[in-house]
């Protein structure tokens, strides 16, 4: 008779035999490396050391646009420029759509205009620079600076002018704002000089040195039903434009093509165009490029009752783009800006019409970005891409109902839970330092497979010489509200004995207006001493956990609970 425990460890053979597929995927389960965060005693742990620096904290999240040009100098506009100027410590990079186009300066959703370019009875043309000038000076004087969109077309110059102004609302087709607006120029010499005379007024009015600071492109995703043309008229209007652009200051910076997310065949054309083909203006050789850019967007989806997003689109979007931008040697180190990059493709588009869009109001909006922007940092790191900007296409809607699910930063001039991780990118300065995160997606993981399966604890962090900033996130796909995850953050190379700690909060308790709104009954004609009330739960918030925070060996350990879809920065001095 064999010994029991020989016995014993054959029976143990034999089902490990039987079952070895099962018992595999059981040991892969559980060895996962990003563990879900299921209950409010699960945890997680965040390691920073402040001595691996893994690249400069450039300010990418200082970009901003918006459809309607004429909100800029609006009342609700002009502030909320004004607050979005004041939460960075370097200037704030403004795009908008219409600077062109043919009208009376009166905005409508998807609509801008002004009439900058129109001709007399002989066809001559009549240039008109006064609410132009009303656009730019906004900026200007918030020491902003346009990423200045060359388009669209004037009615005067289109080849097909009618109809001209759309009359598009929530719920139509999205094709009802293509009109006269989209299509090449009937004369080609006379679009270049229209921007030829359009950077020359610009630098009689600013100076020199204030327009060699901006950036100028050229239309709008015109691989889309934004351009009415073909590929080649688009060359064509591109080389013109640059043409124009640089006869009135050689010195200005222009780029393209702006193309929708997934349009890297278009890009590609556009690219091997500038950099060999003759160009269309002048005859010679190429055209100039002194940027790139592209547009990236996510794709939510209303799936039984909730809305679920997909973060893996929009960043796969700027991984193919980048993929190809960094395969020309000629355009090593060349600045990326990714023109439009949001969670879907239409910020005029309300929750009322498109169930989709739920997210926009509160703190899943907010989570969202913070998870993306760090994913930004790490696609550039990944194919040392110059990536300079991301553009987020969310501005505010003069005169529209509050939280009506638009994508936007503020909604009657109260701002919303996601401008303050704006706010909170703005004390983060310096280098970006090393991460490591028990329950963060890597990048490709959440490349593979967006944020389904686990929350997405995860954090970025840098430092400057007498600071650090630590922004942590609790993100997921799904948006629902969650419980507490408890993170462990462990932060080394601390140079002081003791450090100063604050902490800001972005959930349902903290900087969220939405919540206030609601907890009032939703009003849609609040009082003056509501709306006070709910501009100051718009503002950025701090916990009340502020104070010192010991460190031992340069090493200091800080615990928070943070929730499903809330956002926090730890901000520590010394």
């Amino acid at each position: 008779m064999e010994p029991i425990n020989s016995y014993r460890k054959t029976r143990w053979q034999l089902i490990m035999e039987k079952h070895a597929s099962y018992i595999s995927l059981l040991l892969i389960l559980a060895t996962a490396t990003t563990p879900l965060c299921l209950r409010s005693q699960s945890n997680a742990t965040i390691n920073i050391d402040l001595n691996k620096s893994i690249g400069n904290m450039n300010p990418l999240w200082a970009w901003f646009g918006y459809d309607e040009c004429n909100y800029t100098y609006m009342k609700d506009g002009k502030k909320l420029l004004s607050e979005i100027a004041a939460l960075s410590p370097g200037p704030v990079y403004v795009r908008t759509h219409s600077l062109l186009s043919t009208g009376d300066g009166i905005p409508a959703l998807k609509w801008g205009s002004t009439n900058a370019y129109t001709e007399d009875a002989s066809g001559n043309p009549v240039y008109s620079w006064k609410i132009m000038d009303s656009i730019f000076d906004t900026y200007v004087k918030r020491g902003m600076k346009p990423l200045a969109q060359i388009g669209f077309m004037p009615e005067a110059l289109s080849t097909h002018p009618e109809p001209y102004k759309h009359t598009w609302q929530p719920g139509m087709s999205y094709d009802k704002i293509i009109t006269g607006w989209a299509y090449p120029p009937k004369d080609y010499k006379k679009w270049g000089n229209l921007v030829y005379e359009w950077v020359k007024h610009s630098v009689d009015r600013y100076g020199r040195k204030e327009v060699e600071s901006w950036f100028w492109e050229v239309w709008n995703e015109p691989n889309s039903g934004y351009w009415k043309g073909t590929l080649p008229e688009y060359l064509k209007l591109y080389d013109y434009a640059a043409d124009g652009l640089k006869r009135a200051l050689p010195s200005a910076r222009i780029g393209g093509a702006n193309i929708t997310g997934g349009g890297t065949k278009f890009l590609g054309a556009f690219i091997k165009h500038c950099l060999n083909d003759t160009n269309f203006a002048t005859g010679r050789i190429g055209s100039p490029l002194d940027l790139v850019l592209f547009h990236a967007k996510g794709s939510p989806k209303l799936i039984d009752a909730t809305v679920v997003m997909n973060v893996k689109q929009q960043l796969q979007n700027i991984n193919d783009a980048l993929v190809l931008i960094t395969s020309f040697p000629q355009l090593k180190n060349i600045p990326i800006v990714i023109g439009e990059s949001d969670p879907e493709g239409c910020a005029a588009c309300g929750m009322a019409t498109n169930p989709s869009n739920a997210y926009r109001n509160g703190t899943m909006f907010s989570s969202y970005t913070a998870a993306v922007f760090a994913r930004k940092y790490a696609l550039a790191d990944k194919y040392s891409a110059n990536l300079i900007g991301a553009v987020t296409w969310s501005f505010e809607f003069e005169d529209q109902p509050w939280f009506y699910g638009f994508r936007d930063l503020a909604t009657n001039g109260v701002d919303k839970p996601v401008l303050n991780v704006f706010r909170m990118f703005g004390m983060m300065t310096g280098e970006r330092v090393e991460v490591k995160a028990s329950n963060m997606y890597s990048l490709k993981n959440i490349l593979d497979s967006s944020v389904r399966g686990q929350t997405d604890v995860g954090a970025l962090a840098s430092k400057s010489n007498n600071s650090a900033g630590v922004m942590l996130w609790n993100y997921h796909d799904e948006d629902k509200q969650g419980d507490v995850c408890r993170v462990k953050v462990t932060i080394k190379g601390l140079p002081a004995k003791k450090i100063t700690l604050a902490e800001y909060r972005i959930d349902n308790e903290h900087s969220n207006s939405y919540e206030v709104w609601k907890k009032m009954g939703s009003p849609q004609s609040p009082t003056s001493a509501q709306i006070k009330e709910l501009e100051k739960a718009g503002m950025l918030q701090a916990m009340g956990n502020a104070g010192n925070v010991e460190v031992v060996n340069g090493t200091g350990q800080i615990n928070i609970g943070l929730p499903r879809q809330g956002v926090s920065l730890l901000k520590i001095n010394w």
